[in-house]
């Protein structure tokens, strides 16, 4: 078994491998950034070195910086988690070069797959059903544009060493192909440093269905049955599930004997996972399922695997890594109950899920129940620098039904403040009919999305929650009211929530808050179903009329870069124009003109970067 470890990588994957590492004796080391010295896994390691600033090219991203560091702290093996240098083949080639231990497949088998066109023709050599659509060599977009009217609308454009979504455009009408194409080899080019893409038709009632392989350096390949991630957003992956529902013997038989043969195709050593693409519109069915691509690594949703097989897959990472025999054969794995998975990101569904950042002033997330693989802990910070996910919420039962009812509550459960979260989102979905039915496909969220989202202002048993809290902690003068013969006092408050005022009345004697409520400084949170609501007192410079109306500034959302702009100063445009395209936390978002007007005080420019509420442009309103 190996001795020593150093993981190149942060968060929750790290303290994962962490904790198997430490259960099996082996020394850890962990890297760090700047923005990262005080994180949880730091701590947590036996030993950590710092690697430089912030930005992930300038610190995890350095493959010289990681083996240095391997170097310095005596390390035998490295496991490179996933995201970063992960799928990095040069990378795994130059640990084993000096003389380390990869905890990965080959650097050949990350080469064969890390091109999506390369891998779709070796898959098709070895006899595995893939996607129909263009993966040549001609990039010219008069060749792609000529290939996408060919295949036929709706279809995708992905970029052909992609991942995670990155990349990847779908593309509904020929008028869009050529702004589609630019903004897909764009993020491609930014992301992985490859702009090339390919083609394939888009499946109108698509499932995401994936499956577990494993491989040893003795020839053995075996795979752990399947998991299915249709529940996405942007091609993000929100809710993971294993296995997957609806998913009959003799299907689940065929789609995991195509996985096994597609790892033995490229000798695979390790944890991987093929990612099969499913129509769902006639229900699962063997001749209807492609293959999409393959996961050279750990992924992201692998603890549902473990709950239905009991197994612990990095601890199965860590043995292949040392030359040992797989753990168990094929006909020793078995399936057992059911496991869903919920990402907690750090966004708010309310502006479009944009990412939120800040400090982590209240963070209490469930403890009985699920299983918790957080990235953070409460006095911590979500920084702009690295993906937007700070917990995975995982929930196993017998049933599915009985696992999405517990994970929901747990998600209902998590108090996050002042950063915003999707645990309220998340728990609409998991109580959502079509989710209890499986009526399941990639389109889901954006289908029911208005449902999913709910409402954003306060009902009243939050407006009384807060009024109780506020009586109880800031002793705000009750104001009591009513003096008539036999009718009962009120107090009444006026509480300030988000821009617009609340005029609350309570009639005593007075319950406890029905809520959860927490206080910092001279605010007062509450606390439902996932969300949090700030309550403060109403001031003199508050209007009582609400927010105000919008004066036709576009303000940066957070802090990121600017990625291009499409208008200049003076041109008139209408509500809804898309205005400039900026990137931040690995994210490309467009933002709109608020209303129709004339642009000016234009302050943004390519390549600039802006913090968060900057003033990027204004537009004239008129009077």
């Amino acid at each position: 078994m190996i001795s020593s470890l150093l993981i190149a990588n942060r968060g929750e994957i790290a303290r994962r491998i962490i904790r198997t590492a430490s259960r099996l004796g082996i020394r850890t080391v962990a890297v760090y950034s700047e923005a990262d010295a005080a994180a949880p896994f730091v701590a947590e390691a036996d030993e950590a070195i710092a690697i430089g600033p912030a930005p992930a090219r300038e610190s995890y991203l350095g493959p010289e910086k990681i083996l240095a560091a391997a170097r310095a702290s005596g390390a035998q093996a490295i496991h490179p988690g996933y995201g970063f240098l992960s799928e990095n083949a040069d990378f795994a080639q130059a640990v084993r070069d000096a003389g380390l231990i990869w905890v990965g497949p080959k650097p050949a088998s990350i080469r064969a797959m890390g091109l999506k066109d390369a891998a779709k023709a070796l898959m098709i050599e070895a006899g595995v059903p893939t996607t129909p659509g263009y993966l040549g060599e001609d990039q010219s977009e008069t060749r792609l544009a000529a290939e996408a009217a060919r295949i036929g609308y709706p279809l995708l454009i992905k970029a052909v060493a992609g991942g995670g979504g990155k990349g990847m455009r779908r593309v509904e009408r020929p008028e869009d192909f050529i702004s589609a194409l630019a903004s897909c080899r764009r993020e491609a080019a930014a992301s992985f440093g490859d702009d090339r893409v390919l083609l394939e038709i888009y499946v109108t009632r698509p499932r995401h269905i994936e499956v577990q392989v494993f491989g040893d350096s003795h020839g053995n390949v075996v795979h752990l049955f399947e998991r299915d991630c249709s529940l996405q957003r942007r091609h993000q992956k929100v809710i993971e599930e294993a296995p997957a529902p609806g998913m009959s013997d003799d299907v689940r038989a065929a789609i995991c004997a195509a996985a096994v043969k597609a790892a033995r195709a490229v000798a695979y050593e390790g944890a991987g996972t093929i990612e099969f693409i499913a129509d769902a519109s006639q229900g699962l069915r063997a001749d209807r399922i492609w293959f999409m691509e393959m996961n050279t690594r750990l992924q992201v949703e692998h603890p549902v695997t473990e709950a239905v097989t009991g197994q612990d897959l990095v601890e199965w990472q860590l043995r292949v890594a040392a030359g040992e025999v797989l753990p168990l054969r094929q006909e020793q794995l078995t399936l057992s109950g059911h496991a869903i998975e919920a990402r907690l990101y750090a966004e708010n569904p309310d502006t479009g899920f944009l990412p939120s950042t800040g400090p982590l002033t209240h963070f209490v997330l469930p403890s009985q129940g699920v299983r918790v693989d957080s990235a953070v802990e409460q006095g911590g910070e979500v920084t702009a620098f690295y993906d937007p996910m700070i917990a995975k919420l995982i929930a196993y039962a017998p049933s599915r039904g009985a696992a999405a009812a517990r994970l929901a509550e747990a998600c209902s459960g998590v108090r996050i403040w002042p950063v915003k979260t999707n645990a309220a989102f998340l728990a609409r979905t998991l109580r959502h009919e079509g989710f209890r039915s499986a009526a399941l496909d990639t389109g889901f969220i954006e289908t029911h999305l208005t449902a999913l989202l709910g409402d954003a202002e306060p009902g009243e048993k939050v407006l009384h929650a807060a009024a109780q809290a506020r009586l109880a902690v800031h002793h705000t003068p009750p104001g009591l009211l009513g003096f008539r013969l036999n009718a009962p006092p009120r107090i009444e408050l006026r509480l300030q929530s988000g821009g617009h005022i609340h005029n609350i009345s309570l009639h005593p004697p007075l319950p406890p808050p029905p809520l959860p409520t927490a206080t910092h400084g001279d605010e007062t949170i509450v606390f439902e179903a996932g969300r949090a609501f700030a309550f403060g007192e109403v001031t003199a410079d508050d209007t009582g009329h609400g927010a105000a109306a919008s004066d036709g500034a576009v303000l940066s959302p957070m802090p990121g870069h600017i990625l291009s702009v499409a208008v200049a100063k003076g041109d008139t445009v209408r509500k809804g124009t898309p205005l400039l395209v900026m990137e931040a936390m690995k994210m490309e978002m467009t933002l709109s003109a608020p209303c129709d007007g004339i642009v000016e005080d234009l302050n943004a420019s390519p390549g600039a970067r802006v913090a968060e509420g900057v003033l990027l442009l204004r537009l004239k309103t008129g009077d």
